[in-house]
């Protein structure tokens, strides 16, 4: 075989840096059967995992299975390259111990032509490794399959014990004249195993950079003197913030019940104990597989995220003694270079430890920096320091599960007032991917549902957050033109009515897909974690351009409609916001430590900050009114005049009344520019008034500025137009003959209670008339019954526990309009 292979193999992994990288010898093709051994064969760097094809399972592990290519013409085959899938601990999954591949000038397989036989003798598995096989005979073919003369496990079935046998590769390549020839050509399977789901990907063309693990691209890395950095127009509230009487109250009452009851300060740092050679209590609960088991140290950053966040915003003894023995805890293993995580240094590979867990872990110690631990941020920057110069850095994004998701903890990290420039340099160099930048600048819809290295899902949101964080830090324009092309890629395209995000990881989600049913297990839309992302994302966005509603929209949604929605009473979190059926999820419980626990409490502990943005110096400044709710912010303006301290107090028992009331007091008469929102989902324009005359009318979507001096007793009152809006559903779920509809109140989702299957009957002839038979009930805030269904009524979507239902159900005999 020519030696321009032994470099093609180093430039097709994208690792190639301009150092040496040695090879083996690739054996010639015309050496004897018996001398080409697969470990021969096996490329020096592993590759990344993608999109496998996994056939269905065969009758048993000696059955056969194969996979067949089109090359389109009659070529000369020189070798074939084959990417094997394999799971999170890189054991490869679905390699054939014994295979032969032929070649043939008819799709039958009449008179095949050996390419490649390894007989009785069984293959190693490649693990990660790309397979590079140069084949026996030289003769021009048109068809190349690839038999599984024997086959191993692919999955073990739900509920089973013994594994299913089958055959997987990620990707195929047949190199005739110097090049991959079965690039995009047609495959097709032996039918008594083909999987037709990603069978296309064996055919695959080849990744932006490769298919190596090795990132490393100094280029990126900017100098931080050239950075500008981006200040926002407003800022968050990290204190001063109370909540009176309502849902949102109640749901930031639940959720202490639940960082309560969960685990015990005991298990969650025994992980970090068990790294650090300490002693650990006795009769703990067993670990939780995987969440625990392989996600060491992630309950702690759960309840961390939880409880910090809660603790801005009121006082709670037994919360305060809890986060301050967690961080107190880690602090004691802390090691003398500063490492802290709860995995040993060199498992940092494994699984999703690099990105998931170190971003749990980062997030939870911010907050509790914020809340005022003393600690905190000084085992962060200990950390960093060591992880921004640890040696595993070229491999994580690529070589580990998911590895984007860890980047926002550098970006957080150095927006921290512990940050350092090398964060985000660290960023720049191992993780920034161009190719991905650019496709989302020109709102590329495959960069979104396809992309190229790992799984689609909503993680990327994380990584679009960690963008934006650049954006602010340097100025520079490829990331703003990034950010705001994701942020409306994913609004037009993956997310539903009510506002949970249609897209996680597995499964197949086109644009607008809009998916109500599971594909299966763990392949749903509304994840929980997504709409988290999706409304601290949001919020970076409200913080630059205040004056945008849309971004108190998308917040107020996510609040609602799948932060509280997923809380089961103070017990936990369900996992997917789902639309049809019921919320308890089938493969994940609700206190399992997973991932929605983590991201549905960091969300709940937050809400306060959600409501109200403040403007403390400038020429206007002030506050802005974002979401509605009984409560009471103290704020300091930091002016020309001497620094006071503000207070508003709002009261309101949205969303189960609209009106609101707003009552100022000031030690003394003060200049304040306050920003009330008139919501996009308004039915008109809203009159709001002070000291009950009309100082302005707010058009829906936008924001009143009233600018004038306060004092104490001035009052800005306003009722917020509610009503209904129905949305046809477009997705992939439709019912044929039918149309199903959304109904949302305001912000608020609603869903047919105690029915999955519901058809309502409209008495006029419009959809638009179907919303003058719904009736409000008495006594029950936001739930309404329907004239002419008398065996159905509405409730609200958030309010729903165990009940079956559906927040789309088929209306007869309407007629779009």
């Amino acid at each position: 075989m020519p030696d321009r292979w032994n470099r093609r193999e180093v430039l097709s992994a994208g690792i190639f840096t301009g150092a040496a990288i040695a090879l083996k010898p690739i054996a010639r093709a015309e050496e004897s059967r018996s001398t080409l051994r697969l470990e021969d064969r096996m490329t020096p760097y592993p590759a990344t995992w993608y999109r496998p094809y996994v056939s269905r399972p065969a009758a048993s592990a000696s059955s056969s299975a194969w996979v067949q290519i089109d090359l389109g013409s009659a070529l000369k085959v020189e070798a074939l390259r084959i990417y094997p899938n394999f799971d999170d601990a890189r054991k490869s999954i679905g390699f054939p111990s014994r295979m032969k591949i032929e070649g043939a000038d008819d799709p039958t397989f009449a008179s095949p032509k050996l390419l490649f036989d390894s007989g009785s003798s069984e293959l190693p598995e490649p693990g990660d490794h790309i397979a590079f096989l140069p084949v026996l005979n030289g003769s021009p073919v048109r068809y190349v399959r690839l038999t599984g003369a024997s086959l191993r496990p692919i999955k073990k079935a739900e509920g089973e014990t013994a594994a299913s046998y089958g055959l997987s590769f990620a990707k195929v390549e047949v190199i005739a004249a110097g090049r991959d020839a079965a690039e995009g050509r047609a495959v097709t399977a032996d039918p008594a195993t083909e999987n037709a789901k990603d069978l296309a990907q064996l055919t695959r063309k080849p990744r932006p950079v490769g298919e190596g693990i090795v990132t490393d691209n100094p280029q990126n890395v900017t100098d931080p003197q050239s950075w500008h950095r981006v200040a926002n127009r407003a800022e968050v509230p990290r204190r001063g913030v109370e909540l009176g009487e309502g849902v949102l109250r109640d749901a930031m009452q639940k959720n202490i019940e639940y960082l309560l009851t969960s685990y015990s300060v005991d298990e969650m740092l025994r992980p970090f104990r068990e790294r650090a050679g300490k002693p650990v209590p006795a009769g703990l609960r067993p670990p939780i597989p995987f969440w625990d088991t392989d996600l060491p140290g992630s309950s702690a950053g759960r309840f961390l995220m939880g409880a910090a966040n809660t603790l801005r915003w009121q006082q709670h003894e037994e919360l305060q003694q809890r986060m301050n023995a967690i961080v107190d805890g880690i602090a004691d293993c802390r090691q003398p270079d500063g490492y802290i995580m709860a995995y040993p240094e060199d498992s940092i590979m494994h699984s999703e430890r690099a990105g998931y867990t170190r971003a749990w872990v980062t997030h939870g110690l911010l907050e509790a920096g914020y809340t005022g631990h003393p600690k905190a941020f000084e085992l962060l920057r200990g950390y960093y320091d060591w992880f921004d110069r640890c040696p595993y850095l070229p491999k994580l994004l690529r070589g580990t599960a998911q590895g984007v998701q860890g980047m926002v903890a550098n970006t957080r990290m150095y927006l921290s007032p512990v940050g350092r420039p090398e964060d985000l340099a660290v960023v720049q160099r191992y993780f920034q991917e161009n190719y991905w930048l650019k496709g989302l600048a020109r709102r590329d819809e495959t960069m979104v549902w396809q992309y190229p290295y790992d799984r689609p899902h909503n993680y990327l949101l994380t990584d679009i957050e960690a963008y934006f964080d650049l954006y602010r830090a340097t100025g520079a324009p490829l990331y703003k033109e990034a950010v705001e092309g994701a942020w409306q890629l994913y609004r037009d395209n993956w997310e539903h009515v009510g506002g949970s995000i249609a897209i996680t990881e597995f499964g197949e989600f086109p644009p607008k897909s809009y998916r109500l049913k599971a594909q299966f297990d763990f392949c749903e839309t509304g994840e929980l974690c997504g709409s988290s992302f999706w409304a601290f994302l949001n919020q970076r966005f409200q913080l630059l351009d205040p004056d945008n509603e849309t971004y108190a929209t998308e917040i107020e949604k996510s609040i609602y409609n799948v932060g509280i929605a997923s809380q089961f009473n103070g017990k936990g979190f369900f996992y997917h916001a789902r639309l049809v059926g019921k919320k308890g999820d089938k493969a994940v419980g609700y206190c399992t430590n997973s991932c929605c626990e983590g991201q549905g409490t960091r969300l709940a502990g937050s809400i306060p900050e959600h409501l109200y943005s403040i403007v403390p110096t400038g020429s206007d400044p002030g506050l802005y009114i974002h979401m509605f709710a009984s409560s009471t912010i103290r704020w300091t303006q930091r002016d020309s005049q001497e620094n006071e301290e503000l207070k508003l107090s709002m009261k309101t028992i949205f969303p189960h009344d609209s009106n609101v009331q707003l009552d100022i007091d000031v030690s003394s008469p003060r200049r304040s520019v306050i920003r009330v929102r008139t919501p996009s989902w308004a039915t008109a324009e809203m009159p709001i008034r002070v000291n009950g005359e009309v100082a302005g009318t707010g058009k829906p979507g936008s924001y009143v500025l009233l600018d004038r001096t306060w004092k104490s007793g001035d009052s800005i009152s306003f009722t917020l137009p509610m009503g209904f809006r129905l949305t046809r559903y477009t997705g992939m779920d439709k019912i044929a003959g039918s149309e199903r509809y959304a109904l949302e109140y305001g912000p608020i989702l609603l869903a047919v209670a105690n029915s999955d299957e519901a058809r309502l009957n409209v008495s006029g002839t419009s959809v638009d008339s179907f919303k003058k038979q719904l009736k409000a009930i008495p006594d029950q805030p936001l739930c309404f019954n329907i004239e002419g269904n008398p065996d159905h009524r509405y409730e609200p979507y958030y309010a729903l526990k165990e009940e079956t239902f559906t927040c789309f159900p088929v209306i007869e005999s309407a007629v779009s309009g």
